[in-house]
């Protein structure tokens, strides 16, 4: 399992990298990747750290994208049914998916001091709930892992 997310690399390319995977996965699905759910998304992988909505629509608001919850909640809405983004239930917030090239499970890596999250690619195959799943003939639809520590920078610091 690796985490992307708390390493040191080049931001621009990473943002860059990540928007074109979203305009081909949203061409191949005839998707619309409109001007505010690309923004989002923008907004989204700019930050490395998990984002409310209501933060999201400040920025929305002050870039003329809209004012309303509905404009923010719509855009994230896609993106997260689309695979572009996840919601991190501990913080009610939103962060960008970091592998959008292919199905996952994703892992969080929250910090508790600067907020920063990292995602780590999982594997239900290689977890005890995968195998007692498998074991009891159950199908999982969704999982959610959520886990809250220090990032490398915070814990230097401490």
């Amino acid at each position: 399992m690796t985490a992307i997310g708390f390493d040191r690399h080049d931001h621009s390319g990473c943002i860059a990298d990540s928007m074109r995977a979203a305009e081909t996965l949203c061409a191949a699905q005839k998707l619309q990747f409109t001007p505010t759910r690309r923004r989002v998304l923008e907004l989204l992988l700019k930050e490395h750290r998990a984002l409310g909505a209501y933060e999201i629509l400040d920025h929305l608001a002050a870039e003329g994208l809209g004012a309303q919850p509905p404009v923010a909640y719509r855009a994230l809405d896609f993106l997260v049914k689309h695979g572009l983004a996840h919601r991190i239930e501990r913080l009610n917030a939103y962060a960008a998916c970091a592998h959008i090239d292919h199905d996952h499970v994703p892992a969080f890596l929250i910090c508790r001091a600067c907020k920063a999250v990292a995602e780590a690619e999982t594997g239900l195959e290689q977890g005890r709930l995968g195998r007692a799943a498998e074991a009891a003939h159950f199908t999982i639809e969704r999982i959610v892992v959520e886990a809250e520590g220090l990032c490398p920078a915070c814990a230097e610091a401490a």
